[in-house]
Formats: C-alpha cells, structure tokens, sequence
C-alpha cells in the first residue's frame, strides 16, 4: 500500500478524491432509498383514502383521513428529502461548490437520523469539512 502511502505524505489528493466519490454515491443511494419510501407512503396514502370511497367509509372516515393525511405528509418529506439527497450526490460528484454547501446542510440535519444518517452525516462532514476536501470544491484561480 506504498501509493496510499505516497499520496498521504504529498496531500492526500486521491484519497480525498476516493472518499469524494464514496460520498457522492452514497448520497444518492440516500437520496434514492428516501424516494422510494415516499412512493410507498405515497401509496399507503392512497389505499387509506380508497376506504372512505368503501362501503364502510361512514364508520372508519375519521380515521382514515388521518391515516391519509398523515401518511401523505410523509410521502411528501421523503420525496423532498430524498430529492435534496439524489441532487446533492450528483453536485457533489461533479465537484461543484454548491454541492459542497448542499452536501454540508443535509449532513448536519442527518446526523439527526440514527443510525444510517447519523453515519452518513458524520462521513459528510469530515470528507467535505477536511481541508483537502475544501480544496477540491474551491473555485480555479485565473491569473
């Protein structure tokens, strides 16, 4: 392992850039795995207010359009959670600053999500707040 080696004393550019790509993939494996959630909520939502159009809809109304209702809002904070994930893995991925930004908003709010997020978030923060990290995401410099 002489080239992990090498590289570690002359910056560690590679090696960030490996954990760059690692982080780019597993954002949007969050990001995607968040999306399917949300659809499958989004379904559930749709099967509870399928009862209020059954035969007895008059008895169970009230609760399944909570159950609608509540399932619906979670569909929605998945979709939109895991669209930021799938759209910061791909800015990310591109090296672009605002990937950077995006990417370091979301992991502070996944270190909220435990355990997977938590791990996540903290993998987020120390690749993109390390200073090699940094360094890739910085604009060029034209002189």
């Amino acid at each position: 392992n002489r080239t992990a080696r090498r590289h570690s004393l002359t910056g560690g550019q590679p090696d960030v850039e490996r954990h760059i790509r690692i982080l780019a993939l597993l954002s949007r494996l969050w990001g995607a795995l968040a999306v399917l959630v949300g659809l499958s909520m989004l379904t559930l939502a749709a099967g509870a207010l399928a009862l209020l159009a059954a035969p007895e809809g008059t008895t169970v109304g009230f609760a399944a359009g909570v159950t609608a209702g509540i399932f619906a809002m979670t569909s929605f904070f998945a979709l939109v959670w895991g669209s930021a994930s799938l759209w910061s893995g791909i800015l990310i991925g591109r090296h672009e600053s605002r990937g950077r930004m995006f990417g370091l908003a979301l992991g502070v709010v996944n270190l909220l999500v435990v355990p997977f997020g938590t791990a996540l978030g903290a993998y987020a923060l120390w690749v993109l707040l390390s200073r090699d990290g940094r360094h890739i995401f910085e604009a060029p410099t034209v002189n």
